[in-house]
């Protein structure tokens, strides 16, 4: 470590969809933080930690910013990103290079007197079709988005820009030493990590309106033999919502059951044997008290 050391924290800020958890992915080199094309994929805070020889950042990736729909997991989702942000040293505000949107302009308006350096990432750069088009969107931004400390557009898909980044990010934080061993690669036990992995499966298995109504409780998660035992319920709101999770036959859970574990087995480095279950308990999507018991607690 240098001389001149910093540690701190940056929050991955931004609508649904943008990119915040491919970006933390890309940060820390490993899938912790799960990823799919549907709006509230990400529904927790969650910490990657990036050690170099000058820094140590913790990105924290937060849930998308939205409309409040009036449901308590709304409200939990919504709480849990705004209360990432007061936590923070430095606020990244992530877009979708070439869009601004209405909600864009939401969480923009909400960033504003949070006290917090906030840094503007246009992500998907590598979507733009020739670069020149970029040019006039970026230079509007810098005319028009006066509060931000700097923009830097990126790739987190293809890993352009990072880099630059990190950079920008480790030149706002306050001299201090490493909060986690130089090993380390997110705040998170792997219990938790083992639920989201397979909360991401069926995310990605399933259509429509499901995959929002369903959540994943690890009920027993130990080591024997150096196999890890994982066992985990599948948890829907209505008893017809079960038949949809384990498919004819089972398909669908014996699906999402193998590739949870081979994701697993990549992740923590050991065998993993997985059981599933899936149960139904009615209104625990509206429900706070239910919501805490299943981990929801930000």
């Amino acid at each position: 470590m240098t001389a001149d050391f910093r540690c701190g924290t940056a929050g991955l800020v931004g609508r649904p969809n943008v990119g915040k958890s491919t970006l933390l992915n890309r940060l820390v080199g490993r899938k912790i933080s799960i990823t799919a094309s549907k709006p509230q994929t990400t529904r927790h805070r969650i910490g990657g930690v990036l050690t170099r020889s000058d820094a140590q950042i913790v990105f924290v990736d937060t849930p998308g910013l939205h409309r409040d729909r009036g449901s308590a997991m709304s409200r939990y989702l919504n709480r849990t990103a705004r209360g990432a942000v007061s936590e923070v040293d430095v606020v990244i505000l992530m877009v979708e290079a070439l869009r601004w949107t209405d909600e864009d302009e939401r969480v923009r308006h909400g960033l504003r007197g949070c006290g917090k350096p906030v840094l503007l990432v246009p992500n998907k750069v590598d979507r733009v079709a020739g670069k020149l088009g970029l040019l006039p969107y970026l230079d509007r931004l810098r005319q028009e988005e006066g509060e931000f400390e700097e923009i830097v557009p990126l790739s987190a898909r293809r890993g352009e820009n990072v880099d630059v980044l990190v950079d920008r990010v480790r030149e706002r934080l306050p001299p201090a030493p490493a909060m986690f061993p130089a090993d380390a690669i997110t705040d998170r036990s792997e219990r938790f990590l083992a639920g989201e992995l397979i909360r991401e499966k069926l995310t990605r298995k399933l259509d429509q309106e499901l995959p929002y109504r369903l959540t994943v409780e690890i009920e027993r998660f130990h080591e024997e033999r150096r196999i890890l035992h994982v066992e985990a319920i599948v948890w829907v709101e209505r008893t017809n919502q079960k038949g949809i999770v384990i498919g004819k036959g089972g398909r669908v859970l014996k699906a999402v059951g193998t590739e949870a574990r081979a994701n697993m087995e990549a992740l923590f480095g050991r065998r993993v044997h997985l059981r599933l279950w899936a149960k139904a308990r009615a209104g625990w999507l509206n429900d706070e008290q239910a919501l805490r018991g299943f981990g929801h607690d930000g």
